[in-house]
């Protein structure tokens, strides 16, 4: 996946992040099923961000930013405890 692909990857997550919330907002709460998609939206804009930002560091660094995967959801979830 290269870096533009994960951009756009970010972009359709962050675009259906605020169709949600926006349908929430009218309704003036948003469903469980609604509540369980952000969080999953959540995470995966955080394991993009996170892919992006390796990749962008091991091109600094003389790496191959082909080289960095997409870590699992727990793992990039730690990050913010």
């Amino acid at each position: 996946m290269d870096d533009k692909t994960i951009l756009n990857r970010i972009s359709e997550l962050v675009d259906e992040e605020h169709r949600l919330r926006s349908t929430a907002q009218a309704r003036e709460s948003g469903t469980e099923g609604d509540q369980d998609r952000l969080r999953e939206l959540e995470e995966s804009l955080d394991q993009c961000w996170d892919l992006l930002r390796r990749r962008r560091a091991a091109r600094e660094t003389h790496g191959d930013p082909d080289a960095q995967g997409v870590r699992p959801r727990p793992e990039v979830e730690r990050y913010l405890q």
